[in-house]
């Protein structure tokens, strides 16, 4: 393991043609960090994202892991790279014709030499870490949305990723399934060491599970602070910052 960031990121500004959506970002994650990009809406979490995982390249800049560039390299060196990662997408991108075992499976089949048989004995021991144990033969449309959410979760976790990334994984769920799954990601982390990196706007899931963060602000069109979202909350200079972390319930600023 580096001694450095898990993930740097430099100088980095995204576009669309001319049209920028951020510009210098700099920020870095640590090994085992979770990492929380927030904002309000259009400030370009999304796009961040997207840099990071290396579906869209930046317009400027460059994303480090362990020290490495990852834009910077050769197509191969960044689908190496790309192997280190999960990805939880906002939908939960489950495939509705395969059951719960067949969508995890799908990755251990492409990139492993694993048996069918071996295949179904990872699957069921990822969806028993998200606490769907039974449930391998379930279609995505015979669970809830929240279990939904889990199913990819495992479905991300299936090869064994140094790093998790999420685009806003609370989207459309009841506080209390929200809640289960801040937990789940605490755990997970705790228990496996994950560096998670998390696009979210939800204050009681930046609160209960963030170490550190990077705010993006759609005005100025850049990062406004870096740090851990509770002492940016309570400490920061910026009314920007201050104001999106002091909004909601006084339940949800006493987190």
């Amino acid at each position: 393991m580096s001694s450095g960031p898990h993930i740097r990121a430099e100088n980095v500004t995204m576009a669309y043609g001319d049209f920028v959506i951020q510009r210098n970002l700099n920020f870095e994650v640590g090994h085992g960090e979770i990492f929380v990009i927030m904002g309000g809406s259009g400030c370009g979490k999304s796009t961040l994202l997207r840099a990071m995982i290396g579906l869209k390249a930046p317009a400027e800049g460059e994303v480090y892991f362990d020290g490495q560039p990852f834009w910077a390299g050769s197509d191969e060196e960044r689908e190496q790279t790309k192997r280190r990662f999960g990805t939880l997408f906002q939908a939960g991108a489950l495939w509705s014709s395969m059951t719960l075992a067949e969508n995890i499976g799908l990755a251990l089949k492409q990139y492993t030499r694993l048996s069918d048989r071996q295949i179904r004995e990872v699957a069921a021991y990822k969806l028993m870490l998200v606490g769907l144990a039974g449930f391998e033969d379930y279609y995505p449309n015979e669970i809830s949305g929240g279990m939904k959410k889990r199913a990819g979760l495992a479905r991300a976790m299936a090869l064994d990723p140094e790093i998790l990334f999420f685009d806003e994984p609370s989207a459309g769920l009841d506080p209390i399934s929200a809640k289960l799954l801040d937990d789940l990601i605490l755990e997970l982390r705790d228990s496996l060491g994950t560096t998670v990196v998390i696009v979210t706007h939800e204050l009681a899931s930046i609160f209960a599970i963030a170490d550190n963060s990077v705010f993006l602000d759609p005005e100025t069109k850049t990062q406004l602070a870096t740090g851990n979202p509770k002492e940016l909350r309570d400490h920061s200079e910026n009314f920007a910052v201050r104001n999106f972390l002091q909004r909601g319930t006084a339940r949800e600023q006493q987190a």
